[in-house]
């Protein structure tokens, strides 16, 4: 069942078109172009948000070149909206939803296909896939987030790790690397963070990494061997290659490894310790889960750079650039951005 959005605020109702950053066709950053397109429908379970901030992630650009074309098992169609992840307000709910209100404050983790995604000024998403934004994070902070963080979430879930036994962070100054160590000492596990540059490294000792070293600079086996001299419990691991692969034989052979899925590439051989595969969990228990991490008051995603909609492809460009924890796109900067600015780490 499909529904026009309802009215926003009494004597209102939402536009039927919006300004969103389109693909006409799968390519480079020029590919990506701002216009007007239609607002999308509201299905009975599903929440229509507007949009104040979402985040630009590596698979975004993955995306754009096509390189996720038809995996999800439904044909691309055009113009195609990326965007995995947004904060916002709700500006319509389905006749069957139940736990949000027009004007709440919140957060999501969706999917571009079929129906479009977060570089727009209006998505929707099923409420499973929605959380409130507690009040511990900024609009910013919380639109760049949602898809790591449940992603770093699972993983650490997985590998069931007891307070006080050891776990090496791969990429941890990245997207999901920076979340996975917050969450990881709010459980109580001691933390190896492997970063990248001197502001990686920076950013993970803030964050209270017990241990970290810079992974293109430093020997990444003798950190280990000097953290953990019998092995490292586990590994979740948020960026694949060669030195990735190098890295994991310091994970005890009776250890595990979590490798998220859409991680590459993959080790040309397989390390002592065996790789659990898994998928990021976005449901609601997953996201209550989440937030109950955030308004413990142990979690502060970290915000590098920030881009307006007109400057989308500059967002991608940075894609290729070294930075430290996440990119965010502004898409109602005017709202997004002064409330961000006190609560950057």
């Amino acid at each position: 069942m499909r529904t026009r959005p309802q009215p926003s605020s009494p004597g209102t109702t939402t536009p039927a078109e919006m300004n969103a950053v389109v693909l006409d066709r799968f390519g480079a950053e020029d590919e990506l172009a701002l216009r007007r397109i239609a607002v999308p429908e509201v299905g009975a379970r599903e929440v229509l948000i507007r949009v104040r901030v979402a985040g630009v992630a590596s698979w975004d650009a993955e995306e754009r070149r096509g390189h996720y074309d038809g995996v999800f098992g439904i044909p691309s169609r055009f113009p195609y909206v990326l965007g995995w992840d947004a904060a916002g307000t709700v500006a319509a709910v389905g006749p069957e939803v139940t736990r949000f209100e027009l004007g709440d404050r919140v957060y999501a983790a969706s999917m571009p296909v079929p129906r479009g995604g977060f570089y727009a000024e209006f998505g929707v998403v099923d409420e499973e896939h929605a959380a409130h934004l507690p009040p511990q994070l900024s609009m910013e902070q919380a639109g760049v987030m949602a898809w790591d963080a449940l992603t770093a979430q699972s993983g650490l879930e997985l590998l069931d790790l007891r307070p006080g036994q050891t776990l090496m962070v791969f990429g941890a100054s990245g997207g999901m690397g920076h979340l996975a160590v917050q969450l990881a000492r709010h459980r109580g596990i001691r933390v190896l963070a492997v970063s990248s540059g001197a502001d990686g490294v920076a950013l993970s000792r803030a964050q209270g990494a017990d241990a970290v070293v810079d992974g293109r600079a430093h020997d990444v086996l003798a950190a280990a061997e000097a953290f953990a001299p019998g092995g490292i419990d586990a590994a979740l691991v948020t960026a694949g290659g060669p030195a990735a692969e190098r890295a994991l034989r310091a994970v005890s052979p009776a250890g595990r490894i979590a490798w998220p899925n859409g991680v590459h590439p993959l080790p040309a051989a397989a390390p002592a310790a065996p790789i659990l595969s898994f998928d990021g969990d976005r449901g609601r228990a997953a996201l209550d889960r989440l937030n109950a991490v955030v308004e413990a008051g142990a979690f502060t995603p970290h915000v590098a750079q920030r881009f307006p909609m007109a400057r989308a492809q500059d967002a991608h460009r940075a894609l290729r650039e070294h930075y430290v924890g996440k990119l965010a796109l502004l898409v109602a900067d005017d709202e997004a951005a002064p409330d961000s600015s006190s609560r950057r780490p």
